[in-house]
């Protein structure tokens, strides 16, 4: 649950309660009535193909073992395409085009919604605002989806292309790490 402490409408405490089921925040003034909602957070992700194979990336503050596709949250205003073309521009370095909309996914680990697009990219990787460690090619053919979050765009992109990928099998470093990440806000 969100850690806000405060209504936003009238500075009471909030305080944790069940309302349509789920327990939510709610202001704890009788006659204020606020409920922090807590939607889902939007973001795109791209499953980038360059060079005829897709590009899979680590960001820096991830373990070595752990790796995703390039992803970035949807700014007021922006158009999904648009932002996962610029996500790709500013993580990979590349130009990239939309082919297609994968799918829309849950997170709901991070309270997001995942809108997966695939990509071709043009041009060299070269990781210019230093968010990703690392990015690196796997052929179409190898490729491995990990069984959650962006990795079920994978799953599905590949599949939709007449390929098999097999779940990947997360080294127990990634599991820690998953089960207890740093706080990245």
């Amino acid at each position: 649950m969100d850690r806000r402490r405060f209504c936003p409408v009238c500075a009471s405490a909030l305080v944790a309660r069940p309302i349509a089921g789920i327990e939510r925040l709610a202001c704890s003034a009788p006659d204020c009535g606020h409920v922090f909602w807590d939607n889902p957070i939007p973001v795109v992700a791209g499953v980038v193909e360059h060079e005829g194979q897709l590009v899979f990336a680590r960001n820096a503050r991830w373990p070595k073992g752990m790796y995703g596709l390039v992803t970035g949250f949807l700014e007021p205003g922006e158009e999904p395409a648009e932002a996962v073309i610029r996500e790709v521009a500013e993580e990979l370095g590349l130009v990239a085009e939309v082919t297609t909309l994968i799918g829309v996914y849950g997170f709901a680990r991070k309270n997001q919604v995942l809108l997966a697009y695939h990509l071709i990219g043009h041009g060299e990787i070269t990781l210019p605002d230093g968010e990703l460690a690392e990015a690196f090619h796997v052929a179409k053919n190898k490729a491995e989806y990990w069984p959650g979050g962006t990795g079920l765009a994978v799953r599905d992109w590949l599949r939709s292309q007449g390929y098999d990928p097999q779940p990947r099998e997360l080294p127990e470093t990634v599991k820690a790490w998953l089960a207890a990440p740093p706080d990245m806000d």
